[in-house]
């Protein structure tokens, strides 16, 4: 046991009535919802680089966070995985996430690396013996070192792609070693600065091997879980290759992976790219690619990447609406890819904000989940789409342009235009939210 914790209790349900700071008043992991428990629903996960590896940094300032485990030491990584998972006690999560560079020491070289990750994933499995937490995903940092300041399977460098491809494969072991249900990739360097010195169709063919072997890999290996890619627009490069999910879904089914690869979405990243964050999870399960969720918020007045905890359940009631549509989650789960700001500086600011994140989207589930029930919402989009249901008309989609122009002369179509009634269903939604 560490002290950082001291004096916090374990968050409890108490109800919206309650007014102690240290209790759900909305997120009751067993309250029953469209035929499952709560924390079913959300599953939860802690994310293990924000909430104990992140100094406090931002592109503008450097470290304001003195944590007990910072540095380079197994002894420290030892200490940071015994106040995480006191951290998940306290809220009692369902499962948490992590990069292999949140949890082990960086080494002098690729053995070393090794060696400290599973050392150290040895001394995680021995703490998931006594908590109830889970691992939602691993995935390995092929981002902050400088070695993969050009990227990592799209790097120019043969080199550079052998010690990325190496390090997955021990990133999968350990994921495999722990139970995870998912494997991810995010490719936050993964693209160009400049056009000048890029070669675009070696490096998207280098990309597309590398996700090939990993595919290869988990099914050597028998890992049962997902492979997820998180899509990312821009930032840091100019330009990404797995910009959104329509993006990525045309990069799969390119290299014939759409049946073998789904996608992680971030809310962030979502509207960096242009779109909503319930659009990106729409149309990700309109793809049949649905797999997860990093959860968190920008600021919208800032034009990065600021990685803050939801706030707003009219927001979060959208995404999820799109969720239960879909039929929620089978390996995925809600991830709060998020950081407390840069001045919230005690132990207590980072259980809050997890705490407040989860109510969050509990009363935005519930929000969601009561809307699907009424079915009214349903009942007008397919009152919409009800002109396709007849045969004559289902036969258009299969017909040629002559026999149609044939059929519009014969029965003398004219069509008027029909209100898309998008006042009514807002008001509709906003009885709920």
């Amino acid at each position: 046991m560490t002290d950082f914790f001291k004096g916090i209790p374990q968050i409890r349900f108490e109800g919206a009535e309650s007014d102690n700071e240290f209790a759900f008043r909305h997120y009751n992991p067993d309250e029953m919802l469209a035929g499952k428990r709560m924390e079913d629903h959300l599953r939860f996960a802690v994310a293990y680089w924000h909430s104990f590896a992140w100094p406090g940094g931002d592109p503008f300032g450097g470290q304001t966070f003195e944590r007990p485990w910072f540095g380079d030491s197994m002894a420290l990584a030892r200490m940071k995985a015994d106040v995480a998972f006191e951290m998940f006690d306290i809220l009692q999560a369902p499962f948490f996430c992590f990069h292999d560079a949140d949890v082990r020491p960086e080494g002098a070289d690729f053995a070393e690396n090794t060696r400290n990750l599973e050392e150290i994933v040895d001394y995680i499995g021995t703490k998931m013996e006594g908590s109830k937490t889970r691992l939602l995903w691993g995935t390995a940092n092929l981002f902050s070192n400088r070695r993969f300041m050009s990227g990592a399977a799209t790097n120019p460098d043969p080199e550079v792609f052998a010690w990325s491809a190496a390090t997955v494969k021990t990133c999968m072991d350990a994921t495999q070693r722990l139970g995870g249900e998912n494997y991810v990739l995010w490719g936050g360097r993964e693209g160009y600065e400049t056009l000048l010195n890029t070669d675009l169709a070696r490096e998207s063919e280098q990309m597309g091997r590398f996700l090939s072997m990993v595919v290869d890999y988990k099914h050597k290996i028998g890992f049962k879980g997902a492979i997820l890619i998180e899509p990312k627009p821009q930032e840091p490069s100019k330009h990404q290759y797995d910009y959104d999910v329509a993006t990525v879904y045309g990069f799969l089914k390119r290299f014939g992976l759409e049946n073998e690869v789904k996608v992680n979405i971030e809310q962030g990243h979502a509207i960096l790219a242009g779109h909503s964050f319930e659009h990106e999870i729409a149309l990700a399960a309109s793809l049949g690619i649905f797999g997860s969720i990093d959860m968190n918020r920008n600021d919208y007045q800032s034009g990065w990447d600021t990685d803050q905890f939801p706030d707003s359940v009219p927001e979060m009631a959208r995404a999820y609406y799109e969720i239960l549509r879909a039929g929620g989650y089978t390996t995925g789960g809600t991830n709060f890819d998020a950081k407390i700001r840069r001045q919230s500086l005690d132990p207590e600011d980072l259980i809050l904000a997890h705490v407040g994140a989860m109510d969050v989207c509990a009363r935005a589930l519930k929000a969601a989940a009561a809307l699907l029930e009424d079915g009214g919402l349903e009942a007008n989009r397919q009152a919409r789409y009800a002109g396709w249901d007849t045969p004559e008309n289902r036969a258009l989609l299969s017909s040629d342009l002559a026999s149609i122009e044939a059929r519009v002369r014969a029965e003398g179509i004219n069509p008027q235009p029909r209100s898309g009634r998008q006042e009514r269903l807002e008001n509709l939604w906003n009885r709920f939210v």
